[in-house]
């Protein structure tokens, strides 16, 4: 078909390159369902089961504390360096509140100390992901736990960089991390003094 702007060509034009502009912006948008829904970014199945989060390294990054066992008499009980993230909607809400919201997930990636050694010095570098955990506030699905909060490991046991995480996990017990958090966190149940990133946005 020729094409003019008597024969409104220019609008066949207009609409195909604007269906391609939406179509772009659909592409590259996160997925309504979630991004500024106010849902949460913790997915779980019928049973119960904490989903394993996909795309977490795209999220808010808030710190990686580490405890190595030279520094603990050999025997750090997690000896690793822990990477954590924040669901973005979450850290949007922390950074107006000041509290983490009703379905706040934050995802912890276990790292392996690799070398002791670089070229500026010596110290501790990371090594290989070895390992994933999470925890999700929910008033309703954790009214009983301390601080309504959940604890949840995919890692093998002990963290191996060979090993396959589980796609879907129970929550620990209470005993097992929730106790700890409460006796030690600096806030609402999460280690806030050794995330920076968290300390830098609280209003």
């Amino acid at each position: 078909m020729k094409l003019s702007r008597q024969t409104g060509g220019w609008g066949v034009v207009s609409l195909v390159v604007g269906a391609l502009v939406v179509g772009m912006v659909l592409l590259l948008s996160p997925p309504s369902s979630v991004a500024g829904s106010g849902e949460s970014w913790a997915k779980f199945d019928a049973d119960g089961n904490l989903i394993r989060p996909e795309g977490y390294r795209e999220w808010v990054y808030v710190g990686t504390p580490v405890t190595p066992n030279e520094l603990n008499d050999g025997k750090a009980p997690f000896p690793e360096f822990h990477s954590v993230y924040i669901d973005p909607d979450s850290f949007a809400h922390f950074k107006k509140t000041g509290e983490f919201r009703d379905g706040t997930i934050l995802v912890k990636e276990l790292i392996s100390i690799g070398s002791k050694e670089a070229s500026s010095g010596k110290g501790y570098f990371m090594g290989d992901y070895i390992g994933l955990e999470a925890t999700v506030k929910d008033t309703k699905r954790y009214a009983k736990e301390p601080g309504h909060w959940a604890y949840f490991s995919y890692s093998a046991a002990p963290p191996s960089a060979t090993a396959t995480l589980k796609s879907k996990v129970q929550p620990f017990k209470t005993e097992s991390c929730n106790l700890c958090h409460q006796g030690f966190a600096e806030h609402d149940w999460v280690f806030m003094q050794y995330y920076p990133v968290l300390r830098a946005a609280k209003p």
